[in-house]
Protein backbone atom coordinates (compact mmCIF):
# COMPACT_ATOMS: atom_id res chain seq x y z
CA UNK A 1 0.00 0.00 0.00
CA UNK A 2 1.39 3.43 -0.97
CA UNK A 3 1.70 6.37 1.41
CA UNK A 4 -1.18 8.01 -0.43
CA UNK A 5 -3.36 4.94 0.06
CA UNK A 6 -2.42 4.82 3.74
CA UNK A 7 -3.35 8.48 4.22
CA UNK A 8 -6.65 7.92 2.37
CA UNK A 9 -7.45 4.94 4.58
CA UNK A 10 -6.76 6.99 7.71
CA UNK A 11 -8.97 9.82 6.45
CA UNK A 12 -11.76 7.35 5.63
CA UNK A 13 -11.49 5.99 9.17
CA UNK A 14 -11.77 9.49 10.62
CA UNK A 15 -14.83 10.22 8.50
CA UNK A 16 -16.46 6.98 9.62
CA UNK A 17 -15.72 7.86 13.24
CA UNK A 18 -17.33 11.27 12.82
CA UNK A 19 -20.29 9.64 11.09
CA UNK A 20 -21.33 7.72 14.20
CA UNK A 21 -25.08 8.47 14.35
CA UNK A 22 -26.12 11.08 16.88
CA UNK A 23 -28.38 9.46 19.46
CA UNK A 24 -30.50 11.78 21.55
CA UNK A 25 -30.92 11.12 25.25
CA UNK A 26 -34.62 11.91 25.34
CA UNK A 27 -34.77 12.16 29.12
CA UNK A 28 -32.14 14.91 28.96
CA UNK A 29 -33.90 16.60 26.03
CA UNK A 30 -37.12 16.85 28.03
CA UNK A 31 -35.36 17.94 31.23
CA UNK A 32 -33.28 20.64 29.51
CA UNK A 33 -36.37 21.91 27.65
CA UNK A 34 -38.41 22.20 30.85
CA UNK A 35 -35.55 23.90 32.65
CA UNK A 36 -35.32 26.53 29.93
CA UNK A 37 -39.06 27.13 29.95
CA UNK A 38 -38.91 27.67 33.70
CA UNK A 39 -35.89 29.96 33.31
CA UNK A 40 -37.67 32.05 30.66
CA UNK A 41 -40.58 32.54 33.03
CA UNK A 42 -38.15 33.49 35.78
CA UNK A 43 -36.59 36.04 33.43
CA UNK A 44 -40.07 37.44 32.74
CA UNK A 45 -40.67 37.79 36.50
CA UNK A 46 -37.33 39.55 36.85
CA UNK A 47 -38.04 42.03 34.04
CA UNK A 48 -41.66 42.66 35.00
CA UNK A 49 -40.79 43.69 38.53
CA UNK A 50 -43.09 41.11 40.09
CA UNK A 51 -40.50 39.96 42.60
CA UNK A 52 -39.34 41.67 45.77
CA UNK A 53 -36.22 43.82 45.59
CA UNK A 54 -34.49 41.53 48.09
CA UNK A 55 -35.22 38.59 45.77
CA UNK A 56 -33.51 40.48 42.97
CA UNK A 57 -30.46 41.13 45.16
CA UNK A 58 -30.44 37.51 46.30
CA UNK A 59 -30.11 36.35 42.68
CA UNK A 60 -26.40 37.12 42.67
CA UNK A 61 -24.69 35.57 45.76
CA UNK A 62 -25.79 31.96 45.01
CA UNK A 63 -24.94 32.53 41.34
CA UNK A 64 -21.38 33.58 42.20
CA UNK A 65 -20.95 30.81 44.77
CA UNK A 66 -22.06 28.20 42.23
CA UNK A 67 -19.57 29.72 39.80
CA UNK A 68 -16.74 29.34 42.33
CA UNK A 69 -17.77 25.73 42.84
CA UNK A 70 -17.03 25.21 39.16
CA UNK A 71 -14.06 27.51 38.51
CA UNK A 72 -12.06 27.40 41.74
CA UNK A 73 -13.42 24.00 42.74
CA UNK A 74 -14.02 21.27 40.24
CA UNK A 75 -12.00 22.93 37.48
CA UNK A 76 -8.79 24.39 38.89
CA UNK A 77 -8.57 22.33 42.10
CA UNK A 78 -9.97 18.89 41.37
CA UNK A 79 -9.60 18.55 37.58
CA UNK A 80 -6.16 20.15 37.20
CA UNK A 81 -4.67 20.06 40.70
CA UNK A 82 -3.27 23.53 40.05
CA UNK A 83 -3.25 24.28 43.79
CA UNK A 84 -3.86 22.50 47.10
CA UNK A 85 -6.73 23.26 49.48
CA UNK A 86 -7.36 22.61 53.15
CA UNK A 87 -10.18 20.31 54.21
CA UNK A 88 -12.35 23.31 55.12
CA UNK A 89 -11.85 24.98 51.73
CA UNK A 90 -12.51 21.71 49.91
CA UNK A 91 -15.71 21.26 51.91
CA UNK A 92 -16.83 24.81 51.07
CA UNK A 93 -16.07 24.38 47.36
CA UNK A 94 -17.83 21.00 47.36
CA UNK A 95 -21.00 22.66 48.70
CA UNK A 96 -20.68 25.43 46.09
CA UNK A 97 -20.24 22.76 43.44
CA UNK A 98 -23.40 21.00 44.65
CA UNK A 99 -25.34 24.25 44.24
CA UNK A 100 -24.18 24.46 40.59
CA UNK A 101 -25.78 21.04 39.90
CA UNK A 102 -23.48 20.15 37.00
CA UNK A 103 -22.93 16.53 38.05
CA UNK A 104 -20.66 15.51 40.93
CA UNK A 105 -16.98 16.38 41.14
CA UNK A 106 -15.74 12.94 40.11
CA UNK A 107 -17.69 12.76 36.85
CA UNK A 108 -17.11 16.42 35.94
CA UNK A 109 -13.36 16.05 36.51
CA UNK A 110 -13.12 12.81 34.55
CA UNK A 111 -14.89 14.37 31.56
CA UNK A 112 -12.78 17.50 31.78
CA UNK A 113 -9.52 15.58 31.96
CA UNK A 114 -10.69 13.60 28.94
CA UNK A 115 -11.47 16.90 27.20
CA UNK A 116 -7.92 18.16 27.74
CA UNK A 117 -6.19 14.92 26.80
CA UNK A 118 -8.25 14.41 23.62
CA UNK A 119 -9.30 17.99 22.89
CA UNK A 120 -11.49 18.53 19.81
CA UNK A 121 -11.43 14.88 18.79
CA UNK A 122 -14.20 12.28 18.94
CA UNK A 123 -13.03 11.40 22.46
CA UNK A 124 -13.67 14.97 23.62
CA UNK A 125 -17.05 15.06 25.43
CA UNK A 126 -17.71 18.59 24.09
CA UNK A 127 -15.91 18.30 20.75
CA UNK A 128 -16.01 21.76 19.13
CA UNK A 129 -15.43 20.21 15.68
CA UNK A 130 -19.06 19.07 15.82
CA UNK A 131 -20.28 22.68 15.82
CA UNK A 132 -21.15 25.46 18.22
CA UNK A 133 -24.47 24.01 19.39
CA UNK A 134 -23.02 20.59 20.13
CA UNK A 135 -20.05 21.95 22.09
CA UNK A 136 -22.28 24.41 23.94
CA UNK A 137 -25.20 22.22 25.02
CA UNK A 138 -25.83 19.55 22.39
CA UNK A 139 -23.46 17.16 24.16
CA UNK A 140 -25.77 17.27 27.18
CA UNK A 141 -28.79 16.01 25.23
CA UNK A 142 -26.88 13.46 23.11
CA UNK A 143 -25.51 10.11 24.14
CA UNK A 144 -21.73 10.07 24.41
CA UNK A 145 -19.63 9.16 21.38
CA UNK A 146 -18.13 5.66 21.90
CA UNK A 147 -14.63 7.18 21.96
CA UNK A 148 -15.57 9.40 24.90
CA UNK A 149 -16.54 6.35 26.94
CA UNK A 150 -13.53 4.31 25.78
CA UNK A 151 -10.92 7.01 26.35
CA UNK A 152 -12.58 8.23 29.54
CA UNK A 153 -11.86 4.86 31.12
CA UNK A 154 -8.13 5.44 30.62
CA UNK A 155 -8.05 8.62 32.73
CA UNK A 156 -6.27 8.31 36.07
CA UNK A 157 -8.71 9.27 38.83
CA UNK A 158 -6.82 7.80 41.79
CA UNK A 159 -6.27 11.23 43.38
CA UNK A 160 -10.02 11.85 43.56
CA UNK A 161 -10.66 8.33 44.80
CA UNK A 162 -8.41 9.23 47.74
CA UNK A 163 -10.18 12.52 48.55
CA UNK A 164 -12.87 11.94 51.23
CA UNK A 165 -14.70 15.14 50.25
CA UNK A 166 -15.07 13.94 46.65
CA UNK A 167 -16.06 10.43 47.76
CA UNK A 168 -18.68 11.81 50.17
CA UNK A 169 -20.19 14.10 47.55
CA UNK A 170 -20.32 11.34 44.96
CA UNK A 171 -22.12 9.03 47.41
CA UNK A 172 -24.73 11.56 48.52
CA UNK A 173 -24.91 13.81 45.45
CA UNK A 174 -28.52 12.90 44.70
CA UNK A 175 -29.47 14.48 48.05
CA UNK A 176 -26.89 17.28 48.28
CA UNK A 177 -27.39 18.83 44.84
CA UNK A 178 -31.19 19.40 45.05
CA UNK A 179 -30.85 20.74 48.60
CA UNK A 180 -28.12 23.31 47.90
CA UNK A 181 -29.13 23.97 44.28
CA UNK A 182 -32.92 24.21 44.50
CA UNK A 183 -34.46 23.83 47.95
CA UNK A 184 -32.26 26.24 49.93
CA UNK A 185 -32.17 29.11 47.40
CA UNK A 186 -35.94 28.74 46.85
CA UNK A 187 -36.89 28.82 50.53
CA UNK A 188 -34.60 31.66 51.66
CA UNK A 189 -36.65 34.35 49.80
CA UNK A 190 -39.71 33.19 51.75
CA UNK A 191 -38.11 34.91 54.77
CA UNK A 192 -39.12 38.27 53.26
CA UNK A 193 -42.52 36.93 52.15
CA UNK A 194 -41.66 36.24 48.51
CA UNK A 195 -44.13 34.00 46.69
CA UNK A 196 -42.91 30.41 46.60
CA UNK A 197 -43.55 30.10 42.86
CA UNK A 198 -41.64 33.32 42.15
CA UNK A 199 -38.68 32.18 44.24
CA UNK A 200 -38.68 28.80 42.47
CA UNK A 201 -38.66 30.25 38.95
CA UNK A 202 -35.91 32.72 39.87
CA UNK A 203 -33.90 29.75 41.13
CA UNK A 204 -34.44 28.05 37.77
CA UNK A 205 -33.27 31.19 35.98
CA UNK A 206 -30.14 31.27 38.15
CA UNK A 207 -29.45 27.59 37.50
CA UNK A 208 -29.86 27.73 33.72
CA UNK A 209 -27.80 30.94 33.54
CA UNK A 210 -24.95 29.22 35.39
CA UNK A 211 -25.13 26.27 32.97
CA UNK A 212 -24.73 28.57 29.97
CA UNK A 213 -21.94 30.37 31.79
CA UNK A 214 -19.96 27.11 31.95
CA UNK A 215 -20.96 25.92 28.47
CA UNK A 216 -19.57 29.09 26.86
CA UNK A 217 -16.06 27.92 27.76
CA UNK A 218 -16.64 24.73 25.76
CA UNK A 219 -18.17 26.52 22.76
CA UNK A 220 -17.29 30.21 22.27
CA UNK A 221 -13.84 29.90 23.84
CA UNK A 222 -13.05 27.10 21.37
CA UNK A 223 -14.17 29.07 18.32
CA UNK A 224 -13.97 32.86 18.69
CA UNK A 225 -10.90 34.84 19.71
CA UNK A 226 -7.16 35.03 19.16
CA UNK A 227 -4.45 32.42 19.70
CA UNK A 228 -1.30 34.09 21.03
CA UNK A 229 0.17 30.90 22.54
CA UNK A 230 -0.70 28.11 20.12
CA UNK A 231 -2.25 28.81 16.72
CA UNK A 232 -2.51 25.07 16.00
CA UNK A 233 -5.25 24.30 18.54
CA UNK A 234 -8.90 25.38 18.65
CA UNK A 235 -9.09 27.06 22.10
CA UNK A 236 -8.93 30.85 21.99
CA UNK A 237 -8.54 33.90 24.21
CA UNK A 238 -12.05 35.31 24.69
CA UNK A 239 -12.35 38.26 27.10
CA UNK A 240 -16.15 38.28 27.03
CA UNK A 241 -16.28 34.63 28.09
CA UNK A 242 -13.72 35.36 30.80
CA UNK A 243 -15.87 38.18 32.16
CA UNK A 244 -18.97 35.97 32.17
CA UNK A 245 -17.19 33.02 33.79
CA UNK A 246 -15.13 34.92 36.42
CA UNK A 247 -11.85 34.09 34.73
CA UNK A 248 -12.12 31.02 32.49
CA UNK A 249 -12.07 32.61 29.02
CA UNK A 250 -8.32 32.75 28.41
CA UNK A 251 -8.56 29.33 26.92
CA UNK A 252 -5.68 29.29 24.45
CA UNK A 253 -3.39 29.93 27.41
CA UNK A 254 -5.20 27.41 29.61
CA UNK A 255 -4.84 24.57 27.10
CA UNK A 256 -1.14 25.36 26.75
CA UNK A 257 -0.57 25.57 30.52
CA UNK A 258 -3.42 23.65 32.19
CA UNK A 259 -1.59 23.36 35.54
CA UNK A 260 -1.44 27.14 36.03
CA UNK A 261 -3.80 27.97 38.91
CA UNK A 262 -4.55 31.38 37.35
CA UNK A 263 -5.87 29.87 34.08
CA UNK A 264 -4.34 32.92 32.40
CA UNK A 265 -1.07 34.85 32.46
CA UNK A 266 -2.72 37.93 33.97
CA UNK A 267 -3.69 36.84 37.47
CA UNK A 268 -6.42 39.02 39.00
CA UNK A 269 -5.54 42.10 36.98
CA UNK A 270 -7.71 41.07 34.03
CA UNK A 271 -11.17 39.57 34.51
CA UNK A 272 -10.34 36.77 36.93
CA UNK A 273 -12.17 36.93 40.23
CA UNK A 274 -11.45 33.20 40.66
CA UNK A 275 -7.71 33.88 40.80
CA UNK A 276 -8.32 36.64 43.34
CA UNK A 277 -10.37 34.21 45.44
CA UNK A 278 -7.61 31.56 45.37
CA UNK A 279 -4.96 34.20 46.23
CA UNK A 280 -7.06 35.35 49.20
CA UNK A 281 -7.42 31.74 50.36
CA UNK A 282 -3.65 31.32 50.07
CA UNK A 283 -3.11 34.47 52.16
CA UNK A 284 -5.46 33.04 54.81
CA UNK A 285 -3.59 29.73 54.78
CA UNK A 286 -6.51 27.80 53.25
CA UNK A 287 -4.82 27.24 49.89
CA UNK A 288 -1.22 26.35 49.11
CA UNK A 289 1.11 25.09 46.40
CA UNK A 290 -0.41 27.49 43.85
CA UNK A 291 1.29 26.77 40.53
CA UNK A 292 1.92 29.72 38.21
CA UNK A 293 3.72 29.15 34.92
CA UNK A 294 7.17 30.85 34.75
CA UNK A 295 7.18 33.94 32.54
CA UNK A 296 10.09 32.69 30.41
CA UNK A 297 8.23 29.45 29.65
CA UNK A 298 5.16 31.42 28.57
CA UNK A 299 7.24 33.62 26.30
CA UNK A 300 9.05 30.68 24.71
CA UNK A 301 5.76 28.96 23.93
CA UNK A 302 4.31 32.18 22.53
CA UNK A 303 7.26 32.72 20.23
CA UNK A 304 7.36 29.06 19.11
CA UNK A 305 3.70 28.31 18.35
CA UNK A 306 1.70 31.51 18.88
CA UNK A 307 -0.09 33.58 16.29
CA UNK A 308 1.85 36.80 15.76
CA UNK A 309 -0.28 38.41 13.04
Amino acid sequence: MSLHDTASAENDTKVKEMDVPVRLAWGNVITVSLLHLAAFYGFYLLLSGRIYFYTFLFFFPPYWLAGLGITAGVHRLWSHRSYSASFGLRLFLMICNCSAMQTHIYEWSRDHRTHHKFSDTNADPYNARRGFFFSHMGWVVCRKHPDVIKKGRTIDMSDLDADPVVVFQKKYYILLAPFFGIILPTFIPLLWNEYFSHAFFITMLRYVSSLHQTWLVNSAAHMYGNKPYDKNINPTENSLVSWLTIGEGFHNYHHCFPKDYRASEYGFTVLSFTTFFIDCCAWLGLASNCKPTPRDMIERRRMRTGHHG
